[in-house]
């Protein structure tokens, strides 16, 4: 019983995180026009602000629920809105992921969009080399399973080698930061709220941001108000939403199959590319098959198949 109602709830997070990682594909678009217009800590530090502002009720509204409900939550995490661990956990976690959004932005405009894609999504090879390094065991199935998205994520973002630039060592900097950023969610979310996890990151990323954006940037209120959409769609959905969801999603699942699962952002933006008029060409539709294969495999109950086996 035990065993189902765990599969149930991995199950729950995979799709969780699927929705996630297609809120980030489908973003991509609003993002690089965003940033057409604004400049990088502006438009950070706008759509942070943005997810601080629509986390702080659905927070709160959860939390007096719960203390509704029960009066202490798991953990007595419920017996204030803000714990020291819970801050811990949102300044580590708001800080990679500010980092990382920053170094991403400048990797993508010294790179192609291509490489760009299939080396933020090299966090699928560093997560379960982070996690062995705490002694996190990664299964040999999943090791076939990363070897098989990366193989599908160069063939959908790669179309030429070229040299390696300042653009590229910014890009796997960045999924260090991510890989990072996941590992921290998978050690905090056990102990403490999700939806509180993620309020705090992005307050720490607009606090980051807007000093950045006051001394490296000039605010342009005109140009905030013709980039309003695509701030709108990154700070309310890819950030309050999907960010979220990832955190909220990784405390049922192996922080390496919820890395590979976000890896289908890459896969959704080029899907939702092809939406709007962009052929996709053999290779990038076999490049998605491979990672959609990969995240199958990972899926699949092999241990439970052994089990099985043995006992006959």
């Amino acid at each position: 019983m035990e065993e189902k109602i765990k599969r149930r709830k991995s199950f729950v997070a995979s799709l969780l995180l699927t929705l996630a990682a297609f809120i980030w594909g489908t973003a991509f678009v609003a993002q690089s026009t965003g940033l057409e217009i604004i400049g990088n800590f502006t438009f950070l530090c706008l759509r942070s602000c943005l997810a601080v502002v629509v986390l702080t009720p659905v927070s709160w509204f959860i939390y007096r629920n719960n203390r509704r409900k029960s009066g202490e939550g798991e953990h007595g995490e419920n017996k204030t809105f803000i714990s020291k661990r819970l801050v811990l956990g949102g300044i580590l976690c708001g800080g990679s992921v500010c980092l990382a959004s920053l170094v991403q932005q400048y990797g993508i405009i010294l790179s192609s969009v291509g490489k760009s894609g299939f080396l933020t999504t090299l966090y699928i090879l560093i997560v379960p080399l982070l996690g062995l390094l705490f002694r996190r065991r990664v299964k040999p199935v999943l090791w076939l399973c990363i070897a098989i998205a990366t193989c599908g994520m160069y063939f959908l973002c790669v179309t030429s080698a070229g040299t390696i630039g300042i653009g590229d060592v910014l890009l796997v900097m960045c999924a260090f930061l991510f890989a990072v950023q996941i590992m921290i969610v998978d050690h905090f979310v056990q102990t403490v709220d999700g939806v509180r996890l993620s309020l705090i990151q992005f307050g720490v990323s607009a606090v980051v941001s807007a000093i950045g954006m006051f001394v490296f940037e000039n605010p342009d209120p005109v140009a905030i108000g013709e980039a309003w959409l695509s701030i709108f769609y990154a700070g309310v959905l890819s950030s309050g939403i999907a960010f979220t969801l990832q955190i909220v999603a990784q405390k049922n699942l192996n922080p390496t199959v919820a890395s590979l699962i976000m890896s289908l952002e890459s896969v959704f933006a080029a899907l939702a590319g092809a939406f709007f008029g962009e052929r996709l060409s053999g290779r990038e539709i076999f490049g998605c098959a491979l990672v959609f294969l990969a995240i199958i495999i990972a899926q699949l109950p092999f241990e439970n198949f052994i089990k099985k086996k043995s006992v006959d």
